[in-house]
């Protein structure tokens, strides 16, 4: 009982620390002004369109895509989801608009090191949230649905799903660039890489 209440409790802190620190990486990301990911692209060019802050993006696209992914699977739209992109949402708003609000870097070496700065903050911060083993990102659970309707590898799952994300945010003149495509082609490897580590550091106390 106590082992399974200790278990709880590093899955929860888990869960919670790797979301504040991805939204961390993903703010770092935008306010480097290099190109943010395909998706965090769509929710800031969503957000200069249509007035609401890149946060609620975050619940409003989510929200879309747990739909899209029940549509694509003909499952029953999954609940849990919610809640991990609300917590995203406003962990990205807190980051964004009260701690960094004003923050733009300058000149280009300044806004490189914040670029790679977040990039490794969003590897972090998704291998940490990872091992809670929760509700997964509906972007996630985007690609996993593609993979599983379609018959494609992963990679192609994931691959179908940034390109539909880097459609989406070129129509809404979100802002794409190199830093777009280094996140796209290296993110991957990254996350690969600490959660390895991360899951090996963790594995004797869950």
């Amino acid at each position: 009982m106590v082992k399974n209440k200790r278990t709880a409790i590093i899955r929860a802190v888990c869960y919670l620390t790797g979301l504040l620190i991805l939204a961390l990486g993903i703010t770092f990301v935008i306010k480097s002004g290099l190109g943010a990911g395909a998706w965090d692209a769509l929710h800031v060019g969503l957000s200069e369109t249509f007035g609401p802050t890149v946060g609620t993006f975050v619940v409003i696209v989510g929200l879309i895509l747990i739909v899209t992914n029940a549509l694509i699977l003909w499952h029953k739209p999954q609940i849990l989801p919610i809640i991990t992109i609300f917590i995203l949402g406003a962990f990205i708003d807190f980051w964004n608009l009260w701690v960094f609000g004003p923050f733009m870097p300058e000149p280009l070496f300044y806004r490189a090191i914040v670029f790679a700065g977040g990039m490794l903050g969003m590897a972090v911060g998704i291998a940490i949230y990872l091992q809670a083993q929760f509700a997964l990102i509906p972007i996630d659970g985007f690609m996993l649905a593609i993979k599983a309707r379609f018959n494609v590898s992963l990679r192609m799952g994931k691959t179908i799903a940034e390109m539909v994300a880097l459609i989406l945010a070129f129509i809404f003149s979100g802002p794409i660039g190199v830093g777009t495509f280094i996140i796209t082609f290296f993110i991957g490897f990254f996350i690969q890489f600490f959660h390895q580590r991360i899951q090996g550091l963790l594995r004797p106390l869950l």
